[in-house]
């Protein structure tokens, strides 16, 4: 076998093994994430069960009509405020989530284009002569890719920064009103 072949392979190796692990860090990261958005939940509708039960009693037990509109009137904000903060709940859980999953993957791309490049840089060293042009050109689209990446994953970033900010100006506009 010839050294690049050997270096290739150990550098496939490396990846499928850096995969397996992204994979399963991303899982764990999913499954905690599911667990969060689960108790979220459960808290949330005990809550409201609890809290539906004790305003059926209050409504049951008025002595009439202007008492039943007063006290369902009364019940609006506190439902609208909890509403506004399980949302901001299940922004943070989204958030953590997705900047967990950035922070990985930024990991696992940086760590391969080490290793490629490496590999690349190597296999430069060792081509024959006459083959300088071909080493250019992959060296030239994988920094095209590098950049393209960096890019996507700046733009990405204002998209989701942009997408958080809107949500808290919503939020915020929404309580103010009330």
């Amino acid at each position: 076998m010839f050294p690049i072949q050997d270096q290739i392979s150990v550098t496939a190796k490396a990846n499928l093994e850096a995969n397996l692990a992204l994979y399963t860090s991303l899982s764990n990261k999913t499954m905690e994430s599911i667990e969060k958005l689960f108790s979220l939940n459960l808290s949330a509708v005990k809550a409201t069960m609890e809290e539906s039960s004790a305003a059926t009693r209050q409504i049951l037990a008025a002595k009439d009509p202007q008492e039943v509109l007063s006290l369902i009137a009364a019940q609006t904000k506190p439902n609208y405020e909890k509403a506004i903060a399980y949302g901001g709940h299940l922004a943070n859980i989204a958030s953590s989530a997705q900047a967990e999953f950035t922070k990985a993957a930024e990991a696992q791309i940086a760590q391969v284009s080490r290793k490629v490049s490496e590999l690349i840089e190597e296999a430069s060293r060792n081509a024959p002569a006459g083959s300088e042009g071909m080493v250019a050109v992959v060296k030239t689209a994988l920094g095209n890719a590098s950049n393209g990446y960096e890019q996507f994953t700046k733009t990405a970033k204002q998209a989701v920064e942009a997408l958080e900010a809107n949500l808290n100006v919503v939020a915020q506009t929404a309580q103010a009103k009330n």
